[in-house]
Order: structure tokens, then C-alpha cells, then sequence
């Protein structure tokens, strides 16, 4: 049979300890249900006498309907010369109810001397007596001692190292969790000294084989290969976060060594349906604590299947496996593939050959390739915007619609002084529907000029066009070309959209799309990118009702 490796999720507590990481109660609530649904075996909640917060979520967290999730309190020791039964953070852990605690205490000696200042021997009273005192609780099932710095510490003093370890275990720890707080071990190291604390501590009454597990920080970038090097060590938990999420450089992520435990090492984690979800939760983890997803996130991220070289494409094509080491879908993530100046025909039959009729085309994949590589020569970038390079198919096919013809554009703006800057834009050009010619000179005032051109460009269209009304900015990113040349340098500006399906339509038309432009001047570029994403969705609606 596959060992059960537990999963302890630490988002809600050490994951929030992260730079601009924040998470309401409601985020941290929705957060445990999504892991409960995943299968993760226990939740850290907080430190329930750190704030209101923690302290709200214990108590609504036992209203939750949970099906397999335990949800755990976290806190440090008693403080020095007072009995456990009198000490705040204690009875604050007891009374939050939650059926397992976990307990910090120091390992490091440099830290008992020279940080908590107390006497060696009364950290180890501390350790044991805390422990000893929640585990003593009646609707305490189970108490972990959380091994602080234990790398370093046995390390620098392995003797007393062990004997803090010995003490939670005397005191009725169920699950040794040796620390790498630091984050600076390697693999090597951490093989080592779990197997030699599994030598060392515990009898055949108690052995600790099947207690100890890890929790490492990724500061050397090495907290997955530690994780994994302790679970071949022995270790039976590993404890992380969603995303890696955390201090300095975050904790072990959870994700990656879950797909790593079950698709690569045969290890028995979360439920057997979990993994084909873990891409969507780590994107609502992401969304929650108001962070951009990672791209090159190992499994989940948008690039860890992305193919951009046309060597790579080609080989993708005839065997996926040649240049993926797993499936995309058994983690939730999928396929694609980027056109670029590195692209070969293949990118082009695979992105979008069969929709345009180019699949078999090789005559016309090689001239749209071309048409890439001068363009992104001189700036442009494709791989980020898809629909202007569908544009370009599309004029290459014949198929593309000269919905307006641009007569010219101007925008003012006015700033006094003491006075708000006002922006307007003047359009003018000639409206082409049903064989017919329209002309149209608008004017829109707005924020800025990309505001406003969007408002005399809309004004212009939407008689005519009106399924432009559901075309609606999302993003706007700009970016220096060639830096050498200052302020009278070449912009690239990406603007991405998101639309609403069109009433009729087989629903093929995308929720989300974006379009490149480039000039040195930046509302010129902007001006590009904007009127290509109208033209694009007038396109795409026209081709869907025709």
C-alpha cells in the first residue's frame, strides 16, 4: 500500500505573515472549505491571542460543515515561570476549541540563551508543561510540537536539540515537526539529521518513526526537495502553505509537493480527485490575499505547459510527452501554445490553424510567421495578445471586415493651474455597414486619453455596431521598447478586455482577449490596441451570427 503523507496548510497563519498578503475572515473561511474539499488534512488557523480576527475564525470555523479537514490552533509556549493553567496565550489556545493545537517552542540554544533569555532547563519545562497542558484538554484530539529552527539547532548543539524534542514528546506531542525557519538547509542535510533523530529519541513504548514531520522555509529556494527528502527520510507530514506563500521568501508549496508526492513518488495525499482541482484553488488563494499568480508556478502556473519555441511545438504535436513531464489536465492546468519570432509553422497550425483554415496551409503559415517576425522586430509582441494576432490572420485570409476607415483622432488636454486636468478626444471617420457609408465625428471626454478616445470611439460606433457596448477594459500595460532612445523611446502597450457572450451566439466568443499596439507615442500605441479590440469583437460577433 502507498504511505499516507499528511498535509498541513499553514496559509491562513504563516502564509499571512507574507509582504502585502492580507485575508478577511471571510477569505480564511472560504479558504478551509475550498482545502477540506481538496482533502488537506489539517488547517492552522491562527494564533487565536494574536487578534479579533483569529479569534472570530475559531469561533465560526465550528459551524463549519467540514468533511475531513481538522482545524488547528497555533501558539508558543508558556512564558517563563508561570504555570501553563495561568498563562493567557494557553488557555486562549484550549478555548478556541479547535481539536488539534500546535505548539512553538525554541530548539536552537542560541535562541533559548540569547533571544528568549530564559535558563536551558526552563525551555525544556516550558515545551513539556504546554504541551502536556493541551493535551490534557478534553476536546483536544491531538497537539503538535512545532520544532522552531530545529536545522540550525541540532546543527549548532544536537544534544540539546533532542532533549527539546524528548520533552514535547514527554509532555504528549503526537507529531514532532522539525522546522527549517531559516530556510538555508539542504537536502542532504535534512536526510540526515531525520534519520538520525529517529535513532536517537523515543523507545519501543513511544517510537517517533511515525511522528516527526517537516516544515521548510524556501530561502535557498530548496523548501520542495527538503520537503520531499523528509518524507523519503520518514517524515509522515509536511507542513506549507498554498502557493508557497509566506515570509521572506515564502513556505514550501503545498501544490507543488502534493503533485510531486502522488504523480511522481507514489505517495498517498489529499483525496484521490484533489489534484485536477489544485489549479483552481491556488488561483482563489491568489485572488484572496490579493496577489498576481506566478506564471512559472511548477504545475499550475499559466507557463508551465506553454510552448513558444516551434522545435518544441512540433514535437508537442506528434507526442505531448516528449516535452511535458506530466499530463495538464491531472493538475487542473492546460495546454499552449505561443506565437512569436521563435515560432515555427507548427505555432501557427496549433494556435490557430483550424479556425482560419491554415492547419494544412503551410504556404500560409510561413507568410503570417513572417508577418510575426517584422512585426515583433519592430516592437510588437504576440504571445500576449492573442487577438491582434488573429487580426493579422484574419487580413491574410481575406476574411477581415473594414468596419470604419479612420479620417484622424486628436485629443487636447488642459490643465490650469490650481485646476483638475480635463481631457478630450475628437474622432472622426467613416462608419462602412451593409454596403453603406456613414460619417461620424464624435467627441468624448474622459480621464486621460485612452478615457477619452474610448469615449468618442464607442460614441461613433454604437448606433451601428451596438455589441461594442460589451466590450470593457480590464488591464492596460505599457512598456519601453528601446530604453536607449529616453523619453522619445518606442511603447508597446497590451490592453486586455473581457466581453459579455452575445445574445444567439454558440458561446464561442472569448470572455477575455487582448491586443497589442506600438509607437513612440504612447496614445498612439493606445489608440491601436483600443481600436483593434473593437474590431476584433465586431469580427468575431459577425462570424457567430452570420
Amino acid at each position: 500500500m502507498k504511505r499516507r503523507i499528511e498535509i498541513y496548510d499553514t496559509t491562513l497563519r504563516d502564509g499571512t505573515q507574507g509582504a502585502g498578503v492580507s485575508l478577511t475572515l471571510t477569505d480564511k473561511l472560504a479558504i478551509t472549505q475550498r482545502l477540506d474539499a481538496l482533502g488537506v488534512d489539517y488547517v492552522e488557523g491562527g494564533y487565536p491571542l494574536s487578534n479579533p480576527k483569529d479569534v472570530a475564525y475559531f469561533e465560526q470555523a465550528r459551524d463549519l460543515d467540514l468533511k475531513h479537514t481538522k482545524v488547528c490552533a497555533f501558539g508558543m509556549t508558556r512564558r517563563k515561570a508561570i504555570a501553563p493553567e495561568e498563562d493567557e496565550g494557553m488557555n486562549a489556545l484550549v478555548n478556541s476549541g479547535a481539536p488539534v493545537i500546535t505548539i512553538v517552542g525554541k530548539t536552537w540554544d542560541l535562541h533559548v540563551d540569547e533571544v528568549l533569555r530564559v535558563s536551558r532547563e526552563e525551555n525544556l519545562a516550558m515545551i513539556r508543561d504546554s504541551v502536556r497542558f493541551c493535551a490534557a484538554a478534553d476536546h483536544v484530539e491531538d497537539v503538535f510540537y512545532d520544532a522552531e529552527h530545529f536545522f540550525d539547532g541540532y546543527k549548532a548543539n544536537p544534544d540539546y536539540a533532542l532533549q527539546t524534542l524528548q520533552a514535547a514528546l514527554d509532555g504528549g506531542a503526537t507529531r514532532l515537526v522539525l522546522c527549517d525557519t531559516n530556510g538555508g538547509s539542504l537536502p542532504g542535510w535534512i536526510t540526515q539529521a531525520i534519520h538520525e533523530v529517529s535513532e536517537k529519541i523515543g523507545n519501543h513504548q513511544s517510537p517517533i518513526g511515525n511522528r516527526l514531520a517537516i516544515h521548510p522555509h524556501n530561502d535557498a529556494g530548496l523548501a520542495v526537495a527538503n520537503a520531499l527528502a523528509a518524507v523519503e527520510a520518514g517524515a509522515v507530514q509536511v507542513q506549507g502553505t498554498i502557493n508557497g506563500i509566506g515570509e521572506r521568501c515564502g513556505n514550501v508549496d503545498l501544490t507543488t509537493v502534493a503533485a510531486n508526492l502522488k504523480l511522481k513518488m507514489g505517495y498517498d495525499c489529499l483525496f484521490d480527485d484533489a489534484l485536477p482541482q489544485l489549479t483552481d484553488v491556488a488561483r482563489e488563494v491568489y485572488e484572496r490575499a490579493q496577489l498576481t499568480p506566478d506564471p512559472g508556478q511548477p504545475y499550475l502556473g499559466a507557463n508551465a505547459f506553454t510552448h513558444k519555441g516551434g522545435m518544441h511545438v512540433h514535437a508537442v504535436q506528434r507526442i505531448a510527452h516528449s516535452y511535458e513531464h506530466v499530463e495538464p489536465g491531472s493538475v487542473g492546468n492546460h495546454r499552449r501554445v505561443l506565437v512569436s519570432e521563435l515560432s515555427g509553422a507548427s505555432n501557427i497550425a496549433f494556435t490557430i490553424g483550424q479556425k482560419f483554415g491554415l492547419d494544412a496551409d503551410k504556404t500560409k503559415q510561413r507568410e503570417l510567421l513572417m508577418k510575426v517576425q517584422d512585426l515583433e522586430h519592430a516592437g510588437y509582441q504576440f504571445e500576449n495578445a492573442q487577438a491582434s494576432l488573429e487580426l493579422l490572420a484574419h487580413d491574410l485570409v481575406g476574411h477581415q471586415t473594414r468596419f470604419w476607415d479612420l479620417d484622424h483622432y486628436r485629443c487636447i488636454i488642459l490643465r490650469k493651474n490650481g485646476d483638475d486636468t480635463s481631457t478630450e478626444a475628437i474622432v472622426k471617420l467613416k462608419v462602412n455597414k451593409n454596403g453603406s457609408e456613414t460619417d461620424e465625428h464624435r467627441v468624448g471626454a474622459g480621464d486621460g486619453p485612452v478615457n477619452a478616445l474610448d469615449t468618442a470611439l464607442r460614441k461613433s460606433l454604437k448606433d451601428h455596431y451596438p455589441q461594442i457596448n460589451d466590450v470593457h477594459l480590464t488591464d492596460y500595460a505599457v512598456r519601453v521598447v528601446n530604453p536607449t532612445a529616453e523619453s522619445a523611446a518606442k511603447v508597446r502597450v497590451v490592453i486586455e478586455f473581457s466581453t459579455k457572450p452575445t445574445p444567439g451566439s454558440d458561446g464561442s466568443a472569448p470572455k477575455k482577449f487582448s491586443t497589442v499596439g506600438v509607437n513612440e507615442n504612447i496614445v498612439d500605441a493606445s489608440w491601436q490596441a483600443l481600436a483593434d479590440a473593437f474590431r476584433y469583437h465586431l469580427t468575431e460577433t459577425s462570424r457567430q451570427t452570420a
